[in-house]
């Protein structure tokens, strides 16, 4: 007899939606036995005669509790008869399993292996409000097998909070069984899944704010143990904390010292004995000290106290590396709900908030699904097995294309994809070892007995945490590996050394090695199989400055032993600023780098600039990708080399190395003012105002287009118009030699010169035999001179046919700007007269004629 639960009310429209069709949700709060009771329900519907239901949890803790009450609920002492259990380190099921709990990973390789999921009647997304990566992957996967195969298969989503209008809309799609006669095919109409709500009977919680917020997420332990003693003395019943991860849990606990209470944590990777300790009833009052994993899904009785520290860890994606991080982020409103209602399960509670109302009105709705944030490079790799584009497939949200396109970037580098994007032999083998495509790479590499040995122990240490504490422990992975096998260390994890063992005998299982063997080899050459872009080069002579195959900077300390190692395999990386902080990584010797990856490998002769010299050096080079693993100075280089070498250089400098005199900026300028001038002649008013650089418009009635030699063209075109002319020199300080303005000038062929002397000159005539300079660098050319050099100047000439605009600024006799005109005629008629007062008072020994247009100019002094 089950129990009755507060989702028992909503049983009957649940079974009657999923007898008419294939998908459903079902959103019930938290403590409504949705978990447990609904899949033994659902077992003795007719659909699901003779088969299994799949129970899909996130977090193994969730799975195994929810597994070890339901085989409790129909009389089995624990799973492994109708209720059957599998996560990635548990396997209890056999062939009388009804209903089996699984991790949401395991859906996906099960799918891998068996794309019809032969003898599975029906699916069960328990809490899918948390949109995890395997979450989103499963049910797109399932969507398509339905559609495309097993349209009799059924769906079902379960939540507290779920987002039931975009499950719904996604889920919509699944056929009516109802409609159809029996024997016929179900129909597909269109519309949304039904969706069937339970009110549930939750207890009322108290919501209490404080009334300031902790602004770094380290005073939370501070904070956390100081509100848990308060609720204690203040409320009855036992006390759920939560609290981001696994320090803040013992740092929380350390300062809990004396309560009168059992100070139990909960986590996920916690040994399951410690797990079912915090779970269970206890002799006394009990605070358990718990992550996220403890949100949903778990049930800890006697709670009626919660205390939210609001912060949570989350992978995050920093795109400039393509690493995944674990950062502290605060929680979201739905979160925050989640929790409280733990409080008000079996009685009244209350719900302590460690942040004030105020930051509560501004938290996010929902956390941000795993699919916008994390490395995606698993989900690629199982799409390229499935054999499906993102596009082809149903989700909530598609992964992002830029994220996509890393991953599958990843991949080819671990050959796990050719050249078209198909997924290899190699891709397939990977995706069957359920782990990351890293380390599924690396278990693939290992041939002999001894190195898949090693290589199981190397993918379970870096699935788990670090078995050595404190952020300045060695990086040598072989200090780890030693533990796994009787060695010791005074900073050692114990449990977490437990854990990787756990993991590894998985690993060793799935490569079809003993428990027993040996791991033997080299740890640095199988780390480089599925880390090659992170194999490091030391740097300099500085101890522990390396630089990775990817480009990026990485570092040890000085005092690191692998300090001062020519070569590193990078296993685990950490951000720091602009560089990462390298805190797992083994030695490999380049010999074994290079018979593993010959390809990779180039030697090269070359010239290249050395910016400590500011000169060009001739070099032969290994280089292991952008790695330079040996480098030599040879006497003689290519002469064509050494001038393109030093012609990149002066571009990468930005020109400023070249000799820009005046006469040289305004070669420029002027053949700019021609580019423009052709596009107002072909192009119209309009190609003038905009510059005329395309098209058309920059050709002469010859039809040769006028060169553009604007900084960022001559940046684009060094090797063709400077490198020629560097031939024999190696130095930057050698440039100052150029003739740059005939080097300009040397992009016109004869006649073009001709005409650019004709159309814009570099000086303009003036009475009296003078001359002035024409300054085509301004926004508009200008030509500067004194008013009485400009008398019997009756205007300004046309420039370029009265394409290109002239202006004069007008000088007093001590070289003070007077005016500028672009209109001479009408200012000698006009603005004149005022000017002529002024600087008739100033300068009264001057000239200053009423008409200087037909005013005879001072002559020139002798020797002028």
């Amino acid at each position: 007899m089950l129990p009755d639960l507060p989702v028992t009310e909503a049983l009957p429209a649940l079974t009657a939606a999923l007898r008419a069709g294939s998908n459903a949700l079902l959103i019930a709060p938290p403590g409504a036995g949705k978990t447990t009771l609904v899949p033994l329900v659902l077992k003795d519907e007719p659909w699901a005669a003779g088969q299994k239901l799949l129970v899909l949890e996130p977090r193994r803790v969730a799975a195994r509790a929810a597994a070890r009450r339901m085989a409790e609920l129909v009389g089995e002492g624990a799973p492994g008869q109708t209720i059957g259990l599998a996560t990635r380190l548990d396997r209890a099921v056999s062939a009388a399993t009804r209903v089996e709990v699984v991790t949401e990973g395991l859906l996906v390789r099960r799918l891998q292996s068996d794309p019809g999921l032969e003898g599975v009647a029906g699916v069960l997304f328990d809490e899918a409000h948390e949109r995890n990566l395997d979450t989103d992957l499963a049910l797109a996967l399932c969507l398509d097998l339905q559609r495309a195969l097993r349209p009799e298969l059924r769906l079902l989503a379960m939540s507290a909070t779920l987002d039931g209008g975009a499950f719904a809309g996604l889920m919509g799609r699944g056929p009516v069984h109802g409609a159809a006669p029996d024997g016929a095919a179900p129909t597909w109409p269109q519309g949304d899944a039904p969706t069937i709500e339970s009110l549930g009977r939750a207890f009322p919680v108290a919501i209490e704010h404080r009334p300031r917020d902790i602004q770094d997420p380290r005073d939370l332990p501070e904070a956390m143990a100081g509100a848990i003693r308060a609720a204690l003395k203040a409320h009855e019943g036992d006390v759920l904390a939560f609290l981001p991860g696994w320090g803040e849990i013992r740092r929380t606990a350390e300062r809990l010292g004396g309560v009168e209470a059992d100070v139990l944590p909960l986590h996920g990777e916690m040994p399951p004995a410690e797990q079912d300790r915090a779970l269970n009833p206890g002799p006394r009052r009990k605070v358990v000290l718990a992550t996220s994993i403890a949100e949903t899904s778990l049930t800890v009785p006697g709670v009626r106290i919660v205390v939210d520290g609001g912060f949570r860890r989350a992978p995050r994606l920093d795109p400039a590396t393509g690493l995944s991080r674990l950062v502290t982020v605060r929680i979201s409103k739905a979160a925050a709900e989640q929790r409280a209602g733990r409080a008000g399960r079996t009685a009244p509670g209350i719900a302590i908030r460690l942040w004030s109302e105020a930051l509560h009105r501004g938290l996010a709705p929902q956390d941000r699904p795993a699919i916008l944030e994390e490395e995606l490079s698993g989900l690629a790799l199982d799409l390229a097995a499935w054999g499906a584009e993102p596009a082809s497939l149903a989700w909530l949200d598609p992964p992002p294309a830029g994220a996509m396109a890393a991953a599958r970037a990843l991949l080819a580098e671990l050959d796990a994809l050719d050249r078209a994007g198909r997924v290899t032999a190699m891709g397939r083998r990977m995706a069957r070892l359920g782990t990351h495509p890293r380390l599924a790479r690396m278990l693939a590499a290992a041939e002999t007995e001894g190195e898949k040995a090693m290589a199981a122990d190397l993918a379970a240490l870096l699935e788990e945490r670090d078995p050595i504490r404190g952020r300045e422990a060695p990086s040598d992975v072989t200090l780890r590996l030693d533990l796994l096998h009787g060695g010791d260390h005074p900073n050692a994890d114990r449990p977490a050394i437990q854990r990787i063992r756990r993991a590894a005998a998985l690993h060793r299982r799935r490569l079809g090695v003993h428990g027993s063997t040996h791991p033997e080899g080299d740890p640095g050459a199988l780390l480089a199989a599925g880390f090659p872009d992170r194999i490091a080069a030391m740097r300099g002579v500085m101890a522990g400055a390396f630089r990775l195959a990817s480009g990026q900077g990485a570092r040890l300390a000085a005092t690191d032993p692998l300090a001062k190692s020519p070569l590193l395999a990078v296993a685990d990386l950490e951000l720091q600023g602009t560089e990462a902080r390298i805190r797992m990584a083994a030695r490999i010797d380049r010999a074994a780098l290079e018979a593993r990856f010959p390809e990779r490998f180039v030697r090269e002769e070359g010239a290249a600039f050395d910016a400590r010299a500011g000169a060009v050096q001739a070099r032969r080079r290994l280089r292991f990708g952008p790695l330079v693993l040996e480098e030599a100075t040879i006497p003689h280089a290519d002469p064509a080399a050494v001038a393109a070498a030093l012609a990149a250089a002066v571009a990468e400098r930005g020109l400023r190395d070249l000799p820009w005199t005046g006469t040289a900026r305004q070669v420029q300028a002027r053949i700019g003012w021609m580019r423009r001038a052709e596009g107002a002649r072909d192009g119209g008013a309009e190609g003038a105002r905009d510059g005329g650089a395309e098209g058309a418009g920059e050709r002469d009635a010859a039809g040769a287009a006028w060169p553009d030699l604007s900084d960022a063209a001559l940046i684009a075109t060094v090797q063709d118009w400077l490198a020629p002319h560097l031939h024999g020199m190696t130095k930057l300080s050698e440039l100052s030699g150029l003739n740059l303005p005939d080097i300009l000038l040397q992009s016109l062929p004869w006649e073009k010169r001709q005409r650019l002397d004709a159309a814009l000159p570099p000086r303009l005539p003036l009475p009296a035999g003078r001359s002035a300079a024409i300054d085509y660098a301004r926004e508009v050319p200008t030509l500067e001179a004194r008013a009485q050099h400009l008398y019997g100047l009756a205007g300004l000439p046309r420039l370029a046919e009265g394409r290109v605009p002239l202006q004069v600024a007008l000088l007093s006799p001590a070289g003070r700007p007077i005016a500028v005109t672009g209109d001479l005629a009408g200012f000698w008629k006009g603005g004149w007269l005022d000017a002529r007062k002024d600087m008739r008072g100033r300068y009264p020994r001057h000239n200053w004629p009423e008409d200087p247009a037909t005013a005879q100019p001072d002559p020139p002094r002798p020797g002028r």
